[in-house]
């Protein structure tokens, strides 16, 4: 049954009952064919007597879904017959956005190929909205390409590799996720002129992780995928070896982000003012000063943030006090965006916290997907909090949301033991190596929402690499289409249709 906003009824429904129902979250399985989840509050209560489907018959119920959507379908490109122009939903995508750094948006796209991919994500939504999917659906990430896997702390002081960009996320199907993560991947290696052969290895040891680790994950009991955590001193993924350059480049993004506290961002972008009190150290365009009116916009905000927390983490956050907050330009995609900055003080000036406070916008597969239920339909800082709650292991004890004038955000803590891994300077082995271990955290990611044991029925077991064959050829094809999308941008930019802007 549909609601008026078009979201799926989580009401009562044909074919097994629900798997596993979440603190934050619930899983329904309506029909063979396909997932429908809902947040908590669309329930009026949850049901702990009605028994699940066994596992191995909903992986069943998935291997059956093969016979309706081959794994062959999978390799088709994308169809260009009715497909848009690229550039006209490159500038579809700016709407909204401050106009003065549209420009560098531009700009920044217009580097690579991978970096017009990386902000291209409406382009690439549209091409997926017209292929092939098995019909099973998790709380996909939206925007799974390498460079939004990362390094992060923990609460207990570790470094954990995951996802750690969740803008984009959504519900719908769990193969749009991996099919812009070996897109992805297949660019990346291009611009390290790699061949083709070692490309298509790349992709399928990408494909290949993703197959193992939902295959492992299928028969284990929701509490224990929950707890799934990739330590990054300790990565060990079941069905790769990490070689010794993969282990030399993780160990030292690795240090770098044990370094990466709030005391060296202090240093960094801070400096003492005659009074002695801290303040940004601007850097226009990165890093600009706003208006007191602004200023004074984020505080209340953040104040109204501090509702979203549990009430334990309120109290910890109230011993904080601001006293600078400055514009900040940040990634491709989400430039012209409003996202700012803010320094906190609490015990001593030498206790800072620095909080991002980000406009969260529309997802890039909105038109493509179903609205979601409330109250995540309306405001996209709650859906991207609780998407990334859903999604990452281990998660920012800050995360919230909050709305400055009529526009959403949602808040995080900045840079604190956050780091990346330089995938510019990995060699095709070393390449292959991650790109199996994203493969196999996306797996965690979707197991956390969707329905693992059906997914991995839909794959197929660690012998059957047809999937591997066909996202290793749908990867290669989409590879040629963004460097032709790609130039299509440069050549706007050329004629002068776009504008483009350094950052001086």
């Amino acid at each position: 049954m549909t609601l008026e906003n078009g979201a799926t009824s989580p009401g009562p429904a044909p074919g097994p009952a629900p798997e596993t129902i979440e603190p934050e979250g619930a899983l329904r399985v309506p029909e063979p064919a396909g997932l429908v989840l809902a947040p908590a509050e669309a329930f009026p209560r949850i049901d702990l007597r009605a028994k699940g489907e066994p596992w191995e018959r909903r992986r069943a119920a998935g291997k059956r879904l093969r016979a309706e959507v081959p794994h062959a379908r999978h390799a088709d490109a994308p169809s260009l017959e009715g497909r848009p122009d690229p550039v006209d939903l490159v500038e579809g995508s700016h709407a909204g956005r401050q106009a003065g750094l549209v420009p560098l948006r531009v700009a920044r796209m217009a580097a690579s190929p991978f970096a017009f991919l990386r902000g291209a994500a409406s382009v690439m939504a549209f091409d997926l909205s017209r292929s092939a999917v098995s019909g099973i659906e998790v709380v996909m990430n939206g925007d799974a390409h390498i460079s939004n896997f990362g390094l992060f702390g923990t609460p207990q002081r570790d470094v954990v590799l995951d996802l750690n960009d969740f803008d984009e996320v959504t519900i719908g199907p769990w193969e749009w996720d991996l099919k812009r993560l070996v897109a992805s991947l297949n660019v990346a290696a291009r611009e390290q002129k790699i061949e083709a052969c070692e490309r298509e290895r790349i992709v399928r040891s990408c494909v290949a992780g993703y197959r193992n680790a939902i295959a492992d994950l299928a028969p284990c009991g929701p509490i224990d995928v929950w707890h799934r955590a990739a330590r990054a001193d300790q990565l060990d993924f079941e069905g790769i070896e990490i070689d010794a350059a993969s282990q030399s480049v993780l160990r030292k993004a690795v240090e770098k982000a044990r370094r990466r506290d709030n005391a060296m961002l202090l240093e960094k972008v801070g400096e003492r003012q005659v009074d002695g009190g801290w303040r940004f150290r601007l850097d226009p365009p990165i890093l600009a000063a706003i208006d007191e009116e602004t200023r004074e916009a984020v505080i209340s905000g953040l104040e109204l943030y501090a509702e979203s927390l549990p009430r334990e983490r309120r109290f910890m956050l109230s011993r904080y006090h601001v006293v600078d907050v400055v514009h900040r330009v940040v990634g491709v995609g989400s430039v012209g965006t409003r996202a700012y900055v803010a320094l906190l003080f609490g015990n001593s000036d030498q206790d800072a916290l620095f909080l991002q406070v980000k406009e969260a916008v529309r997802p890039a597969h909105a038109p493509y997907v179903q609205p979601l239920p409330e109250p995540y339909g309306s405001h996209d800082g709650r859906r991207v909090v609780y998407g990334q709650r859903l999604l990452q292991a281990v998660g920012d004890p800050l995360l919230g949301w909050t709305t400055i004038g009529d526009r959403p955000f949602y808040v995080r803590q900045m840079k604190n033991m956050k780091g990346e891994i330089p995938h510019s300077l990995l060699t095709g082995r070393s390449l292959t190596f991650f790109a199996f271990g994203y493969g196999a955290l996306l797996a965690r990611a979707h197991a956390r929402t969707g329905d693992a044991a059906a997914i991995s029925g839909y794959c197929g077991g660690r012998d059957n690499h047809g999937f591997d064959d066909a996202l290793a050829q749908w990867a290669e094809g989409y590879g040629d289409q963004t460097e032709r999308d790609h130039r299509a941008l440069c050549e706007a930019i050329a004629s002068g249709r776009l504008e483009q802007a350094g950052e001086a």
